[in-house]
C-alpha cells in the first residue's frame, strides 16, 4: 500500500488535461472577439459574463431566455468529422426560439462536454458556434468546456447552449392579437435542421449507405455532407418583419412539425388552414418519405417539410412583410390561413399530397388593385 501511495497520480493520469483546456481557451478567444456587438465585449476568461442593457439600446426590456442542444445530429457530426457547422445549429435551436416572441438575441454562451478534449476538435465546433453567433448578430461571451472521462465513450462529446434576448415591454409577441382572416407565411427551411435524426439515423442504418456516399437526393454531395446541412438561423428576417408592425404571431418549426408548433402560438378560438400544395417539399423529404415509407401525417408531425419558420400577419400588409421576410434571400410562401374555431376541429390541418409538393411556386404578393391574398 505505501508504495502506490508513493506514486504520483496526477489529474491528467486521470484523464483531463488542463493544459489543453487553457489551449481552447486561447484559440477560441478571436472566435469570440468576432462577435462582438453593442452591450458586450465578448471577452472570455472571467467568472461570469457581463452585457450592458442600456449600451444595447433598451428603455424597458424585459429578458427572453433560451436553451438547447443539436440532438442527434450530433452524432452524424461526429461519425463523419465534419464538425465545422454543428455549431450553427446549437446557436440557430437557441435563437429561433427567441425571436419568435419578438426578442432580439444578445448573447449565448456554450457548453462542450467530452471524454478526452481534442482542442482542434473542439475548435472546429466552436468556429461554428461563432458564425452561428454572427448570423444571429449575438455575442457569444462565454461558455464552459468540461472534460468527464467514464461519463462519455472515447470519442463522444456533446454540445449544449443558452441564450438570452431581450424586447421592449410593450413589442412581446405572444399571439394574442391573431384573428380569423389572417394570413399564414412560411419561410423555407434548409433542410431537416435539427430535429427527427433519430429515425434518419436508424433510416441510413436500415439501408446500409455509408455517409461518405453521394446522398440520393443530392448528387454533388456526400450524404454526411448534405444531411449536415445547418439550421437556418431566422433572426434578421424576422426582425425585419417585426418592425412593420404587422406580424401577430411568429412559430419556429422544430420537433413536431407544423401541426405541433404553429398551436402553441395561437390564441382560443381560431384555428390554422395550411396547404401543402403551396410550397414545394425538398428532396430530402422526398427520399424520408419514400425510403421510410412514411404517411404524410408522421411526416408532418417529425419533420419541417421546407418550412423552418411561420409567421401570422394581416393579410393587408401581407405583401411588405413578405419581402421583410425575405430580405435575407429566403423564399417566403403563402401557406393558409386562420379561421374561426368549430367544435370537434383540430387546431391545425394540413391539406394537400405531398405527392404535388413538387409543383408549388412561391408566393407573390398581388398588386393593390386586385384586393389582399386570399
Amino acid at each position: 500500500m505505501t508504495g502506490k501511495r508513493n506514486t504520483s497520480l496526477t489529474y491528467k493520469d486521470a484523464g483531463v488535461d488542463i493544459d489543453a483546456g487553457d489551449a481552447l481557451v486561447e484559440a477560441i478567444k478571436p472566435l469570440a472577439a468576432s462577435t462582438k456587438r453593442p452591450g458586450c465585449d465578448a471577452d472570455l476568461g472571467g467568472f461570469g459574463a457581463l452585457f450592458d442593457l442600456k449600451a444595447a439600446g433598451f428603455e424597458d426590456p424585459v429578458l427572453v431566455a433560451a436553451t438547447d442542444g443539436a440532438g442527434t445530429k450530433l452524432k452524424i457530426a461526429i461519425e463523419t468529422g465534419l464538425l465545422e457547422t454543428i455549431g450553427i445549429d446549437l446557436v440557430a435551436m437557441c435563437v429561433n426560439d427567441l425571436v419568435v416572441q419578438g426578442a432580439e438575441p444578445l448573447f449565448f454562451l456554450d457548453y462542450f462536454a467530452t471524454s478526452a478534449l481534442k482542442v482542434e476538435e473542439a475548435g472546429k465546433v466552436v468556429s461554428g458556434i461563432a458564425e452561428g453567433c454572427r448570423q444571429a448578430g449575438c455575442g457569444l461571451i462565454g461558455g464552459e468546456t468540461a472534460e468527464m472521462p467514464g461519463l462519455y465513450g472515447k470519442g463522444d462529446f456533446d454540445i449544449a447552449g443558452f441564450s438570452v434576448g431581450a424586447v421592449e415591454r410593450e413589442k412581446i409577441l405572444n399571439g394574442s392579437g391573431v384573428e380569423a382572416g389572417d394570413t399564414i407565411l412560411g419561410i423555407a427551411s434548409t433542410g431537416i435542421h435539427s430535429n427527427g435524426y433519430s429515425l434518419v439515423r436508424k433510416l441510413v442504418e436500415r439501408l446500409g449507405v455509408g455517409y461518405d456516399r453521394p446522398a440520393p437526393f443530392d448528387g454533388s454531395k456526400s450524404l454526411g455532407e448534405a444531411l449536415l446541412t445547418p439550421t437556418r438561423i431566422y433572426v434578421r428576417q424576422c426582425l425585419a418583419g417585426l418592425k412593420t408592425g404587422h406580424i401577430e404571431a411568429l412559430a419556429h418549426i422544430t420537433g413536431g412539425g407544423i401541426v405541433e408548433n404553429l398551436p402553441r402560438v395561437l390564441p382560443k378560438g381560431v384555428v390554422a388552414e395550411i396547404d401543402a400544395d403551396r410550397w414545394p417539399l425538398p428532396a430530402v423529404f422526398q427520399w424520408i418519405m419514400e425510403e421510410a415509407n412514411l404517411p404524410p401525417q408522421e411526416m408532418c408531425r417529425t419533420f419541417n417539410c421546407g418550412i423552418g419558420m411561420i409567421a401570422v400577419v394581416d393579410p393587408d400588409h401581407a405583401a411588405e412583410i413578405v419581402a421583410a421576410l425575405g430580405s435575407e434571400g429566403d423564399a417566403v410562401f403563402e401557406i393558409g390561413r386562420i379561421a374561426p374555431y368549430q367544435p370537434g376541429k383540430p387546431a391545425t390541418t394540413v391539406t394537400g399530397a405531398p405527392g404535388t409538393w413538387d409543383r408549388a411556386e412561391p408566393w407573390t404578393a398581388r398588386s393593390a388593385d386586385e384586393g389582399s391574398p386570399a
